[in-house]
């Protein structure tokens, strides 16, 4: 039963996104900063506060104002389609960036290498406590979006748009990840430890159910790479790497996948983390004053 859940999860997420993202309100005055380092693109800065911004606290008619709710929506709707299908695009170009292909190479030789020796390692371990393995891995993705969740729920009662953003850009970074694990679960189709030889065979298993790569990692490392980056203090980051380390080692030892499975899952989930992070975060906590930056392409 645990084996089809994360699925489900991703695909109630990934509709979640495409309509959570309303439209924002800003305050008048633009500032001058230095690009960020690590922020790709041109950006704009502007201050903004809290409260409800003016033009929407004038006297309107019931009409007027559900009809500018409607088209609000509907506008916050294809904005996010627009957002999504530009992420994605930008995740599968990525490895063909020229800069990119070292890596590349080097990320395909050691995955090469694991599994060589996936078979050998998987033999290995013990056949205790599998089920309590399996168990561990559950708790630790699904208690990482309940924390994303909370974050976002509680950004919406507070009006903390730094808590909210880490929610949604979490969110944003499970729904990414969900094509990419479809695409290589059906296009690997590789048996699970406990399936068929034990061998991990290739292109047996042609479906949503197969070992390659490990969906509890890619989601988990997808969602707790946006939570460290958000909230940048050594607890919070050992807390969550420390959580999908956790789910990505209890998914070999429960024998749900060999180590290359979960390595490939954790590596893609870790960098699409950072790419939703890094192209659409828009709040900086700095001197104790909220500052939104927005990129020029997103308006």
């Amino acid at each position: 039963m645990f084996r089809h859940l994360h699925q489900q999860l991703a695909v109630t997420i990934l509709l979640a996104t495409l309509g959570c993202l309303p439209a924002r309100c800003q305050s008048s005055g633009d500032f001058t900063f230095p690009r960020l380092a690590e922020a790709p693109g041109p950006y704009r800065f502007k201050a903004f506060c809290d409260s409800p911004c003016a033009e929407w606290t004038s006297s309107r008619s019931p009409a007027d104002s559900q009809n500018t709710q409607s088209q609000s929506s509907e506008g916050a709707f294809k904005k996010a389609l627009r957002r999504f299908g530009k992420d994605q695009k930008e995740i599968y170009s990525a490895p063909f960036e020229q800069s990119n292909l070292k890596w590349d190479a080097l990320f395909l030789a050691s995955t090469g290498v694991l599994i060589a020796t996936d078979r050998t390692a998987s033999r290995a371990l013990p056949g205790t406590h599998v089920d309590i393995n399996r168990n561990i891995s559950n708790v630790g993705l699904y208690g990482t979006s309940a924390a994303a969740g909370v974050l976002w729920l509680s950004g919406l009662a507070t009006h903390n748009d730094h808590a909210r953003e880490t929610g949604v850009l979490s969110a944003e970074a499970l729904a990414n990840a969900l094509p990419v694990y479809v695409a290589l679960q059906l296009i690997a189709g590789r048996e699970r430890p406990m399936e068929g030889s034990g061998n991990g065979r290739f292109w047996r298993n042609n479906a949503l159910n197969s070992s390659f790569p490990s969906g509890h990692a890619l989601f988990t490392w997808s969602m707790a790479s946006v939570i460290a980056r958000e909230y940048p203090r050594p607890w919070v980051k050992w807390l969550a790497y420390g959580t999908a380390t956790v789910v990505s080692v209890t998914r070999v030892t429960g024998r749900e996948h060999f180590p290359s499975d979960v390595v490939v899952g954790s590596v893609v989930g870790y960098f699409i983390g950072r790419h939703a992070f890094h192209v659409h975060c828009k709040v900086d906590l700095s001197e104790g004053c909220h500052v939104r930056r927005f990129r020029a392409t997103d308006h």
